[in-house]
């Protein structure tokens, strides 16, 4: 991402503070929360992708600039993690960082398998535990099918898995329109507990069909790409926020296109990713304040598509 195109409403350790307050400020709302539909738990709306951003082993300031995200998301309220055996050194530095600020019993472990075969599937999943250090933890909160490789096969291994105790939900993932229509047949085939996919205002494929059926079927919803990548803070510039912003309690671009996610109600937590703690702080923003109706949802995405 292009952090240099974000609206930046934080300038230091002292504007990191300040921001986040303002932020948070809104209207004494409480942060915005999902349930998810199999078992009733909530999860604060904005989560953490570590996609590129904690694949960072053996770079000490980037290590720092991640701990201080963790710490930032932690304080302000998130929950969600993500990760993958597929980003690099991600697992085991979330790992460790969160082992460190002892953060495990207080955040959604959320990883996934990138494999094929049963066996293989299974000694990653294993290794994926260990990276993330889950035992300080109990069971991992959700393993996904990446992207659906051999989905069949691992889904198999998770539905034993989720009895046996061993992790708590289990999903499936894919990262690009391409992919949803075989992943909503994939929702018809089976009782999954998560549905991870792109959604955005640049890519907003899924409400075509997907999401609904992931409603219909209990499925929640966590969304991924929800800046595409940054190229939606290209395509804004450095236009000024429009009016109904104010209106929503938005502070910047990202918190405008959150919100248009998260007015989605089919979407239960959306993970962008960072190791930036101003962005961190910028992203948990979007749960205060009001969420756009459908009315300005259309509007929204009519204007989105002008630019």
């Amino acid at each position: 991402m292009d952090s240099g195109s974000r609206r930046h409403f934080l300038q230091s350790a002292l504007g990191l503070a300040l921001g986040a307050r303002a932020a948070f400020a809104g209207a004494g709302d409480a942060p915005v929360k999902r349930a998810i539909p199999s078992s009733g738990e909530t999860l604060t709306a904005v989560g953490l992708g570590t996609w590129q951003a904690f694949d960072i082993a053996g770079d000490a300031a980037s290590r720092l600039e991640a701990r201080e995200a963790l710490q930032t998301f932690a304080r302000l309220g998130g929950e969600v993690i993500d990760s993958s055996p597929m980003y690099g050194s991600a697992e085991s530095v979330v790992g460790d960082l969160c082992a460190e600020l002892r953060l495990h019993r207080r955040v959604f472990f959320a990883t996934k398998v990138w494999t094929r075969g049963a066996e293989q599937g299974i000694r990653q999943m294993r290794e994926s535990m260990r990276r993330l250090r889950i035992e300080l933890k109990g069971p991992l909160d959700l393993m996904q099918v990446h992207n659906l490789v051999d989905a069949q096969t691992h889904l198999a291994t998770l539905a034993a898995w989720k009895k046996e105790g061993r992790i708590r939900y289990a999903g499936i993932t894919h990262y690009h329109a391409g992919a949803h229509a075989e992943l909503e047949e994939m929702l018809k085939g089976h009782r999954l507990d998560f549905l991870q996919v792109n959604y955005s205002l640049a890519e907003p494929q899924a409400e075509l069909r997907l999401l609904d059926a992931a409603a219909a079927r209990g499925t929640a919803v966590i969304v991924n790409r929800p800046f595409a990548e940054g190229a939606m803070f290209q395509r804004v510039g450095r236009r000024p926020l429009p009016a109904y912003a104010q209106e929503l309690g938005c502070g910047s671009w990202a918190q405008v296109f959150l919100k248009w996610i998260l007015s989605n109600p089919a979407v239960t937590c959306v993970i962008p990713g960072t190791r930036s703690a101003r962005h961190v702080a910028d992203n948990l923003g979007a749960l205060q304040g009001t969420l756009p109706d459908a009315a300005l949802r259309k509007r929204i995405r009519e204007e989105f598509q002008k630019l």
